[in-house]
């Protein structure tokens, strides 16, 4: 497309200094017309007058001697009269004499339509002498050859002129030209995503700074490109590495769970059966029951080991207001001391599976630290969707950041790590009733919504377990 904007281009340049040449040429031609018909005038005019003159002075001598037939022998004496036609008739109207007729280029005529343009209108001469009429007649016939002969050969130079004017004036253009030729390579090999080539510079200072305007673009195209890169590099690894990270939780997870959870579970059926038969001995049956309150405190550790480590159950597509409602509810069921008030509003999209894991982390992770260093009695949590972001806020009463941020400040920097990886805002203030205050503005994915649901939103207001 670029390329046939340059032919036209190319062809408008040409037949515009083409146009030009020719009309200038055109304009040279009229004013030599003009000044050819002039000239002409002037010579004719002058000869006739010379003629005039002559021929009076003929006329008063044949009057003075009375004798007209030697008037006419000295005209026929004579003969060719320059420029003009002589005739003389009796007075019956008879033709006595005519002057013979020019012989310069005989038989070569201008064409009619340029004699006409170049022919002057004159007026004949008459004088009577004793019943004789002499008239002399200006005659520019052969003025007009010399005239056309001139403006042919004129033509044949305006015409050679114009042909070498349209070759250089094309070469010129071709030259000029080249450099855009030269950018619309480039740009389409920048279309196609190849920034290779650079253009050069032509010693023209528009096309120069063109050429390093276009070659500063491409650079910068090519270093965005190479980041751009990197960073999808970068998101694929962090992605590759979340996922490891969330296999091996998996993998720990059963390995507590068989491992542990069953060792833990035998010690507690042996310290069972040694319970029941050393009743007579208090010694045993008080280490008995000590170990029996110790594997309980162990199941009830790893238990809160494996509520970390993964979620209860997975996480249907669409379904994370349920998933958060249920591990409020298995966290309600794990520390029973602190009211926890629930407000979480089903979501009206639907949500990826990193997406709503990542939610779901930092919910973990706030009501693992509430438990673990607040102090709390009661903790709020909040959760609904608009249009376009999702909101969660985790709020207690406990002791706030200052208890807690150096011993939790990696809990602290993974959750902001997950919200930022989302695009998101991380929160961490003071509460209104003196506690901590988690807040996660997330933007939510572009996702297909999901049909409305009926089932109202889950609310548990005080519900202490």
């Amino acid at each position: 497309m670029f390329r046939k904007v340059v032919h036209r281009l190319h062809d408008r340049i040409g037949l515009l200094v083409t146009g030009a040449a020719a009309l200038i040429l055109l304009l040279a031609g009229s004013w030599w017309g003009v000044t050819t018909r002039n000239a002409i005038q002037e010579e004719i005019t002058a000869a006739t007058r010379v003629a005039e003159q002559w021929m009076r002075v003929l006329a008063d001598e044949a009057r003075a001697r009375g004798d007209t037939a030697m008037l006419t022998e000295q005209l026929a004496a004579v003969g060719r009269v320059r420029a003009n036609s002589l005739e003389v008739r009796d007075s019956e109207g008879q033709l006595r004499y005519r002057s013979p007729g020019s012989t310069y280029k005989l038989g070569r005529d201008a064409p009619g339509w340029f004699a006409a343009l170049l022919m002057p209108g004159f007026e004949a001469t008459v004088l009577d002498v004793d019943g004789l009429r002499l008239t002399l007649i200006p005659d520019a016939s052969r003025a007009t050859p010399d005239a056309w002969d001139d403006l042919v050969q004129i033509a044949g130079w305006a015409l050679a002129l114009l042909v070498v004017l349209g070759l250089a004036v094309r070469h010129a253009i071709n030259r000029t030209l080249r450099p855009l030729v030269a950018l619309e390579t480039a740009l389409e090999r920048t279309a196609d995503g190849r920034f290779d080539v650079r253009l050069p510079y032509h010693g023209v200072a528009e096309l120069d700074r063109l050429a390093e305007r276009y070659n500063r673009m491409v650079d910068e195209l090519e270093t965005s490109l190479a980041r751009n890169a990197r960073l999808e590099q970068d998101q694929a690894f962090n992605q590759a590495l979340q996922r490891r990270l969330e296999e091996e939780r998996r993998q720990i997870a059963r390995e507590l769970h068989d491992e542990i959870g069953q060792s833990v579970t035998a010690v507690r059926a042996m310290a069972g059966a040694i319970q029941q038969r050393s009743e007579t001995h208090p010694g045993i049956h008080g280490s008995a029951q000590a170990i029996l309150a110790m594997t309980g405190q162990m199941q009830d550790g790893v238990r809160h080991i494996l509520a970390r480590l993964r979620r209860p159950e997975p996480l249907p597509r669409g379904r994370l207001a349920a998933a958060l409602v249920e591990y409020c509810d298995h966290w309600s069921e794990l520390y029973p001391d602190i009211v926890l008030e629930q407000d979480i509003s089903a979501e009206s999209v639907a949500l990826d599976e990193d997406f709503c894991l990542a939610v779901l982390r930092v919910l973990q992770e706030s009501l693992t630290n509430v438990a673990r260093h607040a102090n709390a009695s009661h903790v709020a949590v909040r959760a609904s969707c608009s249009d376009t972001h999702l909101s969660l806020s985790i709020c207690d009463d406990g002791q706030g950041f200052a208890a807690q941020a150096g011993a939790d400040r990696y809990g602290l920097t993974g959750m902001r790590e997950r919200v930022e990886a989302l695009n998101g805002h991380l929160g961490l203030e003071r509460g209104t009733d003196g506690g901590a205050l988690v807040t996660a503005l997330l933007p939510l994915p572009r996702a297909a919504a999901l049909p409305p649901r009926s089932p109202a939103p889950h609310q548990n207001h005080g519900d202490e377990r």
